[in-house]
């Protein structure tokens, strides 16, 4: 049977969405109905929403305000509490650490199109994001406000005088960083090599200052029987696998085979059910991150090959042009002059 792929997020996401529009002289509801979305779906939390709708809400609210770090003040609104019952389980866990691998195992029940990764690195812990939609649209709002309600999460964990080592994001910087440094109470990298916090491991290993264990376990048991009753088809699910692999170098089915505990033809009999292949996926995922690399940073193109997995810069332009018709410089000038269009310059 073929799943569509449909990622939703809860209308939670949105928290905020109102006031922060209007403060910044927007139509609130006009916005949300421009991007397909019913105002009066924010009145409930749970309610589902498209993610590329979200996604294209805040893009566009951005860019109608003027005001470029929209992702990130819908952040500063946010709190643990936002995340619903989660954040009940979270604050009973022993520690940072484990409060971030249990929102990683629920994360798919807030937002489907969200990737997170934790990954150790000696003293260091990174936190990766990474945002799917299916196209190849900017998500630099929407990354900016993943990222920034994970700080706000290990702030409320942590306590307030806690803050990262770094905070990395792919796009390219704005104007002004003030903001961004402000926000997070450290520098920001700007067309870093991936998304996400780089934190001291020792800060995430404190113990927590939980105080409902009944309340969370009962909240816990919701989750579980909510996580069982969804189903994610095998696309989704290697889409996300070859989204987190493909930044650390070739990305094969036998990689994917082995993150899921299964053999290779176990994988592409399953996706042939689906009526798909792994080369068609893993065409799709990297022709989305890669176009979203060339749109919204200034990474060398020698960089950018290396994180797709292409072995040398030759062959990411042959595979660029084999695959958009033209050469990222051109595909460049496409963008840059639909943007001016949509804004109506000259």
């Amino acid at each position: 049977m073929d799943y569509p792929y449909l990622p939703v997020v809860r209308s939670a996401s949105l928290a905020g969405y109102l006031d922060l529009a209007q403060s910044v002289g927007l139509d609130a509801r006009a916005m949300l109905r421009r991007a397909g979305l019913s105002p009066r779906s924010l009145e409930d939390p749970e309610t589902p929403l498209s993610a590329t709708a979200v996604r294209a809400l805040l893009e566009d609210s951005a860019q109608a305000s003027g005001v470029e770090d929209f992702g990130l003040r819908m952040a500063g609104r946010r709190q643990l509490a936002n995340l619903g019952p989660i954040s009940l389980v979270l604050k009973e866990e022993p520690t940072a650490r484990a409060a971030l691998d249990t929102l990683c195992r629920y994360l798919r029940l807030l937002n489907a199109s969200l990737l997170t990764r934790v990954e150790d690195h000696g003293a260091m812990v990174i936190i990766r994001e990474e945002i799917l939609v299916e196209q190849s649209a900017s998500t630099r709002q929407s990354m900016e406000l993943a990222v920034g309600v994970m700080h706000r999460i290990l702030c409320e964990l942590l306590g307030a005088p806690w803050k990262p080592l770094r905070v990395c994001f792919n796009h390219r910087p704005p104007r002004d960083t003030k903001a961004h440094k402000a926000f997070f109470g450290t520098a920001v990298d700007f067309n870093a090599e991936f998304n996400g916090i780089v934190c001291n491991a020792a800060d995430l290993q404190a113990r927590l200052p939980g105080n409902n264990p009944e309340m969370a376990r009962f909240a816990r048991q919701y989750l579980d029987r909510a996580l069982s009753g969804q189903h994610q088809s095998t696309k989704a699910t290697v889409r996300q696998l070859v989204a987190a692999l493909l930044p650390g170098g070739r990305c094969t089915s036998q990689q994917v085979a082995q993150h899921l505990g299964v053999d290779r033809r176990t994988v592409h009999r399953h996706l042939a059910q689906e009526g798909e292949s792994f080369a068609t996926l893993l065409q799709s995922v990297r022709s989305e991150l890669v176009l979203r690399q060339v749109q919204d940073s200034d990474l060398p193109l020698a960089e950018v090959a290396q994180l797709m997995g292409f072995a040398a810069p030759a062959a990411f332009s042959h595979w660029f042009r084999s695959t958009f018709g033209c050469s990222v410089t051109a595909w460049r000038a496409q963008e840059r002059a639909k943007a001016a269009v949509r804004q109506g310059q000259p």
